[in-house]
């Protein structure tokens, strides 16, 4: 089974939306599942994990919604406010829900480099072990530091990092990136997706030869037993098509043995998000 493990599904509202800025004018429009399907189909793809794209409960509401009426989306990561002090009982309410197998903030987008330390922020994720709930590490370089103190404190709580943690493809800066994913990927708890990483570098010029350095050091770090294929469609329209993310992934992942490509496809995922 090939499960993408990263994508998303929205209605377009121009506030809302707001980060969609006019480089990615390409999806400035509605996708949902009846837009996906037919790309899944076409690259053998054979299921899906809906991640959140707006921070509301609402958004879990959407996601489930959709999913209820397509059997391929097999799993939703939502969103909570982690920082409530109502987030055990937020918690206990999402765990009646098999469809959703954990959660994530946009941390990328917060101003504070601390984030994910602050301890109301901290109590919140401290319950999710208790749930057997996922969370997703979105995040820039630059909080890197940050997620490594974080990943410590929580030694039993399945982590997985977004798109490799956005290393400045574009820019050219990776050194830095580099020293930090490879202690954070020392922690067994913690594993990441290969997705993400033709938006990181420029839309229009990217070759597989500029991201090579990149997965050849997730693949060093993490290895083939804590890597996940994910799409980040429909955002990775704005700089390819789904078949040229799929045959990145299938590039990198070319030298595995068939036990570690069947595991990085979909078995890792199936373990992971517990489908």
């Amino acid at each position: 089974m090939v499960i993408d493990t990263h994508q998303h599904f929205w209605i377009y509202d121009q506030n809302r939306h707001a980060w969609i800025d006019d480089d990615m004018k390409r999806i400035r429009k509605d996708f949902l599942p009846e837009d996906l399907k037919p790309v899944l189909d076409k690259n053998e793809v054979d299921a899906c994990i809906a991640v959140q794209a707006d921070q509301t409960e609402a958004e879990n509401e959407f996601l489930l919604g959709l999913a209820g009426k397509n059997e391929f989306i097999k799993g939703i990561i939502g969103w909570v406010d982690f920082r409530s002090q109502e987030i055990n009982q937020k918690l206990g309410y999402y765990s009646e829900i098999e469809k959703i197998k954990g959660f994530r903030h946009i941390v990328q987008g917060e101003p504070d480099h601390n984030f994910l330390l602050r301890p109301d922020f901290l109590n919140g994720i401290s319950r999710l072990e208790k749930y057997g709930f996922v969370y997703e590490i979105l995040v820039f370089p630059h909080q890197l530091g940050a997620v490594l103190e974080f990943v410590k404190r929580f030694p039993n709580q399945k982590f997985v990092i977004d798109h490799i943690a956005k290393p400045y493809i574009k820019d050219g800066f990776s050194e830095g990136w580099k020293v930090m994913m490879k202690e954070i990927a020392k922690y067994e708890n913690v594993y990441c997706k290969l997705s993400g990483m033709i938006t990181e570098a420029d839309y229009r010029t990217w070759t597989y030869e500029l991201l090579k350095p990149h997965i050849e050091a997730v693949i060093e770090y993490f290895g083939p037993k804590k890597l996940m294929f994910g799409s980040d469609w429909p955002v990775c329209l704005v700089a390819g098509e789904y078949y040229q993310v799929k045959e990145i992934a299938e590039k990198a992942v070319s030298g595995f043995s068939p036990s570690e490509q069947k595991a990085f496809w979909g078995q890792n995922a199936m373990e992971f998000y517990n489908l």
